[in-house]
């Protein structure tokens, strides 16, 4: 049939069949194009963070499902997280791309100059609101754009930000057991789908606590490890018990590592300065200093230079790398410990065997990094990434445009299906009829109508007489004679 088309041997109606059929298909492949963020095929994402998770735990003992993981998705080898390396400045900054100076989640314990008031993490100061307020949170965002989101845990999912909660979420209870909180996540990304969350995050506390107790060196953290593995077992044969597994892009990360201390390393601030001249403010290995007013250059210069393993910092000169300069909450000088040592006013307080909070770019500090699922790569391994590119990859992932942050989705791109589609400005909501497959119809239909009067003028022109000749004729007056009357 091509071939008759192309000699011009057809007959009129078997040319016009011809091309209807080549046309035709225009309909249907708009359709299919537009299926893609119809109802049931919106992506769905599920973060999880096992706090205090170093990199290289998975290779200390037999760690099968976290290597399951690796070997069909992804894992980077290297993940510098943002300053300082505690708990809640960096659950903040993989959910909102930003670094600590900027979301204001500066440590887990703070001072705000303007609100007058503390923060602490062993509080309720937690709920209030004005503190997570200089960001904007992913489940807030997406929230925003149509979508629903599942929180279980995770530091700030159960504080109203900018006005919202998580769809859906369990206020903080240690005490609730991994397997339950994992069990409410699982029943809110399999409900109907007008409730269904497209994106979830889980939180779970260790390896941190027993990091802290024990210390990362310590043969009991073997058994820890391989709990925390058996742990993301349960989660895996959950997701496949739901039909979830393959439909659900996973991501399993931490916050920070972990390094081992030591009673001997110990920095004692009460043997340099007098307590009455500053206020203390957050925890080792980086201190938040409060001088007294007036005291501010008294207070450095008793400091600095006490101890070679101790940095001491006016705010102005903290290292533009920490990124920790330029928020209010960041007290005018901080006392920074070397890797495995700890600064106390005394010894009479309380020691941990294992800590975190150090430099960034130290090893030990670096949190582990695999992913799996529809969106990613198979078997791929990358060198390295940073904690605020975890963001704007999880909005390309969800079809979410993403706020101004300090992340860069080029820089883990890779990590994706080269097809992974672009992110749209405003995907539309899972329960909203879509009019795009009528609308891409519709203007398929008018071309093949326009087409079909363009090639039947054709035809009709065709098989008239020459225009001369009718002109010819048309332009002589009807006589009386010619009338058939």
């Amino acid at each position: 049939m091509p071939g008759c088309l192309l000699r011009g041997g057809c007959t009129p109606l078997l040319r016009l069949w011809a091309l209807l059929l080549l046309l035709l298909p225009l309909v249907s492949l708009n359709q299919r194009g537009s299926r893609g963020l119809g109802e049931g095929d919106r992506p769905k994402l599920l973060l999880v963070s096992f706090d205090g998770f170093r990199w290289d735990y998975i290779d200390r003992v037999p760690t099968p499902n976290f290597h399951s993981i690796m070997d069909q998705g992804v894992m980077v080898e290297k993940v510098e997280n943002t300053y300082i390396t505690k708990t809640f400045p960096n659950h903040y900054s993989l959910v909102t791309g930003l670094y600590t100076e900027t979301h204001g989640i500066v440590a887990n314990e703070m001072y705000d100059p303007v609100y007058n008031r503390s923060f602490s993490m062993e509080t309720d100061s937690i709920y209030d609101s004005r503190w997570w307020e200089e960001a904007v949170p992913l489940w807030v965002t997406i929230q925003k754009a149509g979508g629903r989101s599942g929180a279980a845990m995770w530091p700030g999912s159960d504080v109203k930000i900018h006005g919202m909660f998580p769809s859906q979420f369990l206020h903080y209870n240690a005490s609730v057991s991994f397997e339950a909180r994992v069990e409410r996540l699982i029943g809110w990304f399999s409900a109907p789908k007008e409730d269904a969350v497209d994106f979830g995050v889980l939180y779970w506390e260790e390896p941190d606590e027993s990091g802290h107790l024990y210390g990362p060196q310590s043969p009991e953290m073997d058994e820890v490890i391989a709990g925390i593995d058996e742990k993301l077992g349960f989660l895996i044969n959950e997701l496949k018990k739901a039909g979830l597994f393959e439909k659900v892009n996973l991501i399993v990360t931490s916050d920070h590592g972990m390094t081992q201390l030591f009673t001997d390393n110990i920095i004692e601030l009460d043997q340099y300065i007098h307590r009455d001249l500053y206020t203390w403010v957050d925890k080792s290995p980086v201190v938040g200093i409060l001088p007294n007013e007036g005291k501010l250059d008294e207070v450095y210069n008793k400091l600095v230079d006490v101890n070679p393993n101790m940095a001491v910092y006016k705010k102005e000169e903290i290292p533009q790398r920490f990124h920790y300069r330029h928020n209010r909450r960041i007290m005018p000088i901080i006392l920074e410990a070397k890797e495995g040592w700890t600064i106390m006013q005394n010894r009479t307080g309380p020691f941990m065997l294992g800590n975190h909070g150090y430099d960034n770019t130290l090893r030990s500090m670096q949190p582990v990094f695999v992913a799996r699922g529809p969106a990613f790569r198979q078997n791929y391994l990358k060198p390295s990434m940073r904690s605020v590119d975890l963001y704007p990859l999880m909005c390309h992932i969800l079809a979410v445009r993403p706020l101004p942050n300090n992340g860069s989705l080029s820089n883990v791109q890779d990590l994706l299906y080269p097809e992974a589609p672009p992110t749209p400005s405003a995907p539309p909501r899972v329960d909203e009829y879509s009019y795009a497959p009528v609308v891409g119809s519709f203007i398929s239909v008018v071309m093949v109508l326009g087409f079909l009067m363009f090639y039947v003028r054709q035809l009709t022109l065709k098989q008239l007489p020459s225009l001369k000749h009718r002109r010819r004729e048309m332009s002589q007056p009807l006589l009386q004679e010619d009338l058939h009357l």
